[in-house]
């Protein structure tokens, strides 16, 4: 039973005053305690307000309403701890976000009554080697991309899994990606969809110069290790999406599955196969 939930919200969408002027609204009928940073409270207008992350250790759950770029916020902000987190789209696709606004309603009376699901999302861990020494750990819930941006300039990517080494690319840049990400850039790249309980990772390749090249599905027990064996340009290292940094020739990424994962929060009636084919629009055969 949530009685305690915690509010991340993309403050910059059209929607997002009046959706949390309703939240707020009906939070406090069925007498359940919003706690929000600045910029959400600001709009909230009923609440507590929080000052940094530490402050989620208090709430029962987190709502993030936005698109998908807001729940991979509201995963990081998380920082490991187990709460469950659910999210109301106020986007255009959504796909991690599981509510619509119409039902909000319905949202907040199951979670204050228990009745609902929640599903346990695998997360990666990354680090970036440099001359032996670690320079930079991140954790991701979508993927871990290494590529050369918007240069016009290519780079060769070695990689290896559990210290065998599998090849190495000509190529704009690879992805690492969990079962999460497999429906985002890793799918844009030609890579394999994984449904989420799938306990593997995608390793997809951005403008491959071969035609021989193809996405790589393996067990997320390995270690993949990709290295920037040859760059004349800037190359970028990226985190969901979100967080980026540039790398080095020589620097060497290893991507191994976190000991954390991520819950999330789900109605009764979800269908991982209905958002497929709503939100990607993905189906077989017109019969």
């Amino acid at each position: 039973m949530i009685r305690k939930l915690g509010v991340i919200a993309n403050c910059v969408k059209p929607d997002a005053p009046a959706v949390l002027k309703k939240l707020a609204a009906k939070a406090k009928k069925l007498g359940i305690e919003l706690i929000a940073d600045k910029n959400s409270m600001g709009l909230l207008k009923h609440g507590k307000r929080i000052r940094a992350s530490s402050h989620l250790d208090k709430v029962d759950a987190v709502m993030a309403l936005g698109g998908d770029g807001t729940m991979l916020r509201a995963v990081r902000m998380l920082e490991g701890r187990d709460i469950p987190v659910i999210g109301l789209n106020l986007g255009a696709l959504g796909f991690l976000t599981s509510v619509v606004e119409d039902e909000l309603d319905r949202a907040l009376k199951c979670l204050i009554s228990g009745k609902y699901e929640t599903s346990s999302r695998a997360m990666a861990d990354a680090v970036v080697e440099r001359r032996g020494k670690i320079v930079l750990t991140q954790r991701a819930l979508n993927d871990v991309v290494v590529s050369c941006g918007p240069s016009k300039r290519v780079v060769v990517l070695g990689l290896a899994i559990d210290g065998d080494k599998v090849t190495s690319y000509v190529c704009d840049g690879l992805i690492v990606s969990t079962p999460t990400g497999s429906t985002g850039h890793s799918l844009s790249a030609g890579g394999p969809i994984l449904t989420p309980e799938t306990q593997a990772f995608v390793v997809s390749l951005i403008c491959p110069h071969t035609l021989s090249s193809r996405p790589l599905v393996v067990p997320d027990r390995s270690e993949i290790v990709v290295s920037i064996e040859d760059v004349s340009g800037k190359i970028r290292f990226s985190i969901d999406g979100q967080i980026s940094e540039n790398l080095h020739e020589g620097d060497k990424v290893k991507i191994t599955r976190s000991a954390v994962s991520v819950r999330f929060i789900h109605l009764p009636g979800h269908s991982y196969f209905s958002v497929l084919r709503k939100k990607l629009h993905w189906s077989g055969s017109n019969v």
